[in-house]
């Protein structure tokens, strides 16, 4: 399978996570999987000539493309005569890289947007999005893209959204690798196009602080031990990605290092209409509810919960370390 990675409207960080793979030397687990890097504007030797030289031959359909990656949003501006021309992203001074990604992408036998701004838009479309910067195949939670919301590569697939600011690099590798074995399928994408190998969780599965939440024995500032919802901002049980099942760098996640999940793998996550780090409440209710949860199903089992805490949970959620620890009991004999 030949690869061809293209950077259009973002910050490289997607690339810089998807180097840190730890699981081996990323390009020798890639070749391991039949996977052949063709180019890369970080990791390649080929110059702006050979480089251009390549996306005319993969263009034209001289050069095989079997998985198409574009990292950062692309950008339709500015608009001629009401058509969007590009041009705020040029290739090298050359053809808009727009151009590049609608010629490449219905040649490519897959399309794979690598973060969430290629799949939705992302911080690069936020605010009055002077470029008009959009996703591959989605335009905040808005079907469509640049791409359009009908587009499906040579095996009937969407663009494939390995969403994140940035993406675990395992999600990436991982989505490459089922691609050159023929095992992602149409019903192994949920309905935003993202793999469900990850999307089908949620961060708060696995999370180090969830017996705070189970209690509502919620943090009050930076740096306390308990659950991050209440007061603080958290998103983990809205956010799809198993981010506390799957640590980045073998043990680290948001909310293993102190911050909240803002739900970077979502469409428009960039604006939440509010700071990232305070929940906003209507008559003391958090209106980011859990994802699946009846609103009076949540009231209720919160003044249940809140009753029921123990004096331990109580003291540690608001301090920087353990005060009390869980106490022993010996089983009956």
């Amino acid at each position: 399978m030949k690869l061809l990675w293209l950077q259009s409207g973002g910050c490289g960080g997607c690339t810089l996570s998807w180097l840190g793979y730890e699981q081996g030397p990323l390009f020798e687990v890639l070749g391991e999987e039949g996977v052949e890097l063709l180019w890369h504007p970080s990791v390649s030797a080929a110059g702006l000539d050979a480089a251009v030289e390549l996306l005319e031959s993969c263009a034209s359909g001289r050069e095989p493309v079997d998985i198409l990656c574009v990292e950062g949003a692309a950008l339709r501006g500015p608009y001629i005569d009401g058509v969007g021309s590009g041009g705020f992203h040029r290739f090298g001074g050359g053809a808009p890289m727009l151009d590049w990604i609608l010629r490449i992408a219905v040649r490519a036998r897959h399309v794979v947007a690598v973060g969430s701004c290629a799949a939705f838009g992302g911080v690069v479309a936020a605010g009055v999005n002077p470029t008009d910067a959009a996703g591959l195949q989605h335009d905040g939670e808005i079907g469509g893209g640049v791409l359009g919301p009908y587009f499906r590569d040579a095996t009937g697939l969407p663009v494939i959204n390995v969403t994140g600011c940035p993406p675990h690099p395992g999600w990436i590798v991982e989505t490459l690798a089922l691609l050159a074995r023929g095992r992602l399928l149409a019903d192994d994408l949920d309905e935003f196009g993202r793999p469900r190998f990850f999307a089908d969780h949620l961060v708060h599965h696995g999370c180090p602080r969830n017996e705070y939440y189970e209690f509502k024995a919620g943090a009050q500032k930076p740096g306390d031990q308990g659950c991050l919802m209440e007061n603080l901002g958290c998103k983990g049980t809205q956010a799809h990605a198993d981010c506390n099942l799957r640590l980045w760098n073998g043990e680290g996640s948001c909310l293993r290092g102190g911050f909240p999940c803002i739900r970077c793998t979502e469409p428009d996550f960039e604006e939440p209409g509010h700071p990232f780090n305070m929940t906003p409440k209507v008559a003391g209710i958090p209106i980011g509810l859990p994802a699946d949860m009846p609103k009076a199903w949540f009231v209720a089992l919160a003044a249940l919960s809140k009753s029921a805490t123990p004096p331990r949970v109580k003291e540690n959620a608001t301090a920087d370390r353990l005060l009390r620890a869980p106490s022993v009991k010996r089983g009956k004999k």
